[in-house]
C-alpha cells in the first residue's frame, strides 16, 4: 500500500474521497428500511436491487483482494457487503411468505451459488495476473449489464414528465462518486475500475439534465408500483442499485383536490340554478 501511495498520491486522494461519497450513497436506502421496521412490512418494495448490490460488492471485493494493492476498493466493498446483508436480513424478516421465499432462493442461487462458481473457476482455471484480469473484466461486464436500471428511469421520467422518483441529490452524489472512482482507476492504471465509471458518469449527467428539464413540468399521475420499483444505479468500481421510495407530490395533489372541489361546486351551483328555473316556470 505504501508503494502505491508513493507512486500514485492522487489515486490515494481520489480513493479516499470515493470511499467517503460511496459510504454515504450506500446509506441512501436507510430511510426505506426505517419505514419497513416501523410498519413491520416491506409493502411493495423488491429485494432484487439489494441482492444485486450485494453480489456486485462481493465480486469487486474478491477482485480487490486479488490485486493486493487496492485497499481502498477493499474497504468500501467490505462495507457494501455488510450494509447490503443487513438490508436483505431486514427485508427477509418483514417480507410476506412469497417474497421471503423468492428472496432466499435468489440469495442462495446468485449470491452463494453463482459467486462460488466464479470463485472456483477463476481459482482452478486461471492463475496470477490472468486470474486478476479475467475477474476484472467479469466485474466490468456485470456492471454494464445492470445499467438497464437507470435507462428504465430515463424512460419513466420522459413518459410521466416527473422526477419524483429520481432525487437530484442522490443522482448528484452518484455522479460525483463515478468521477472519483474513474480518477482512481485512471491513476492506478486499472481499466476495469475506470471503464464502468465512464458510463456511470454519462448516465448521471443525463439524469441531472432530465431533472432540470422536467423539474417544473406538468406531471402525470404515476402508478404506485412504479414509485416502489424505481431504482438508481451507480458504479464505484462496484455497481449499486438503489430503490427510491418516492413520495407523491403533495402540492400537486392538493392542487388537484382544489380543482376537483371547484368543479363540484360549479356543478352543484348549476343544479341549484336549474332547480330554481324550474320552480319559476311552474
Amino acid at each position: 500500500m505504501a508503494v502505491m501511495n508513493m507512486q500514485h498520491p492522487l489515486a490515494f486522494t481520489f480513493g479516499i474521497l470515493g470511499n467517503i461519497i460511496s459510504f454515504m450513497v450506500y446509506l441512501a436506502p436507510v430511510p426505506t428500511f426505517i419505514r419497513i421496521l416501523r410498519k413491520k412490512s416491506t409493502e411493495d418494495f423488491q429485494s432484487l436491487p439489494y441482492l444485486v448490490a450485494l453480489f456486485s460488492s462481493m465480486l469487486w471485493l474478491y477482485y480487490a483482494m486479488l490485486k493486493n494493492d487496492a485497499i481502498l476498493l477493499v474497504t468500501i466493498n467490505s462495507f457494501g457487503c455488510v450494509i447490503e446483508s443487513i438490508y436483505i436480513a431486514i427485508y427477509i424478516a418483514y417480507a410476506t411468505r412469497e417474497s421471503r421465499v423468492s428472496t432466499i432462493k435468489l440469495l442462495v442461487s446468485m449470491n452463494m451459488g453463482l459467486f462460488s462458481l466464479i470463485l472456483l473457476l477463476t481459482h482452478f482455471l486461471a492463475s496470477g495476473s490472468t486470474r486478476v484480469k479475467a475477474l476484472g473484466w467479469l466485474c466490468v461486464a456485470f456492471s454494464v449489464c445492470v445499467f438497464a436500471a437507470p435507462l428504465s428511469i430515463v424512460k419513466q421520467i420522459i413518459r410521466t414528465k416527473s422526477v419524483e422518483f429520481m432525487p437530484f441529490t442522490l443522482s448528484f452524489f452518484l455522479t460525483l462518486s463515478a468521477v472519483m472512482w474513474f480518477a482512481y482507476g485512471l491513476f492506478i492504471k486499472d481499466l476495469c475500475v475506470a471503464l464502468p465509471n465512464i458510463l456511470g458518469f454519462v448516465l448521471g449527467l443525463l439524469q441531472m439534465l432530465l431533472y432540470g428539464i422536467y423539474r417544473n413540468a406538468k406531471k402525470k399521475k404515476i402508478p404506485a408500483e412504479i414509485l416502489k420499483s424505481s431504482v438508481i444505479l451507480s458504479t464505484l468500481g462496484a455497481s449499486e442499485v438503489y430503490p427510491v421510495d418516492a413520495q407523491p407530490d403533495v402540492s400537486a395533489a392538493e392542487h388537484d383536490q382544489t380543482e376537483e372541489s371547484k368543479e363540484n361546486e360549479k356543478s352543484t351551483d348549476a343544479s341549484h340554478d336549474d332547480l330554481q328555473s324550474n320552480e319559476c316556470a311552474v
